[in-house]
């Protein structure tokens, strides 16, 4: 199996990782890309071929791993690629709304390739054995499943393409959604000069979502940037709901976040720490 993933970021290379150590022949493009991802490429097992052409045309699958706001341009980008291969299966692997995926989708069957739908639901893959769940649906879905005996968890979802896109949309919503309100409620703590009461009130009387706020906070920092374009989808996919600008407001929340972190490095990020630190 020979499988070429865009792009080499934590998740990329974590699933590229996975393959190559079940025995796939993994490659990416670095075409534009910085010296962190040629790294983790290198670490993962990842053949660098930075010709669109000649890495789509050696490639069965072609799995797109990118922020959200990148899905489109790359399909674009590869769709001369795609028709000049043929046949090859492309999987939208994005944080991205159904609205958007059907874009990406439209692309695709115009260069003449197959194509899935793909949520991924969970962190990259580790050596030690996790994998995160790869939700599929849109006519490609069944051939996605081939990956599992490559050691990844494929879950057909059943539906058109959208249907992966919008379960990954709901998941989000409810995991990185709660996440926001929680800095929204330190915020709020912080200026009101109450921040050590709600700390002490959350570990009485919601000790489980306390629990769960202290172990998600100091892994939003150095990845916030990549949230902002998922709660703008999500704000996207829930349209004239009054409920969209509440993801809008997650959006720039998480933009401010990772703001402070290129500033600081400040792991705490104050009125945060005072809140959530464990």
């Amino acid at each position: 199996m020979k499988i070429a993933i865009i792009a080499a970021g934590e998740m990329g290379a974590g699933v590229g990782a996975r393959l190559h150590a079940k025995g796939a022949e993994v490659m990416t493009s670095l075409t534009a890309r910085g010296p962190g991802s040629a790294e983790r490429a290198r670490r993962a097992g990842m053949v660098a071929i930075d010709d669109d052409e000649a890495l789509v045309g050696a490639s069965d699958m072609v799995l797109s791993i990118l922020p959200p706001s990148e899905a489109v341009a790359l399909a674009e980008r590869l769709a001369p690629a795609l028709a000049a291969r043929g046949d090859v299966l492309y999987a939208d692997c994005n944080a991205v709304a159904p609205e958007t995926v059907t874009r990406v989708a439209a692309i695709v069957a115009r260069a003449g390739a197959r194509f899935a739908d793909v949520g991924i639901i969970g962190g990259p893959p580790r050596p030690e054995g996790y994998t995160p769940r790869f939700y599929a649906s849109g006519e490609g879905a069944a051939e996605l499943r081939a990956l599992q005996d490559f050691g990844l968890d494929i879950r057909p979802v059943g539906g058109d393409v959208g249907a992966a896109s919008a379960l990954k949309m709901s998941y989000a919503s409810l995991t990185k959604g709660f996440t926001a309100i929680g800095m929204a409620s330190a915020r709020g703590a912080a200026n009101g000069h109450v921040a050590a009461a709600l700390r002490a009130e959350l570990a009485e009387s919601q000790p489980q979502l306390f629990a769960w706020l202290q172990r998600q906070m100091p892994t939003v920092y150095p990845k916030a940037y990549r949230w902002v374009g998922e709660m703008e989808e999500i704000a996207r996919h829930l349209g004239a709901d009054p409920t969209a600008q509440m993801f809008e407001g997650a959006a720039r929340t998480y933009d401010s976040v990772a703001k402070k972190w290129d500033d600081s490095r400040d792991a705490e990020l104050g009125f945060l720490g005072d809140v959530f630190r464990k």
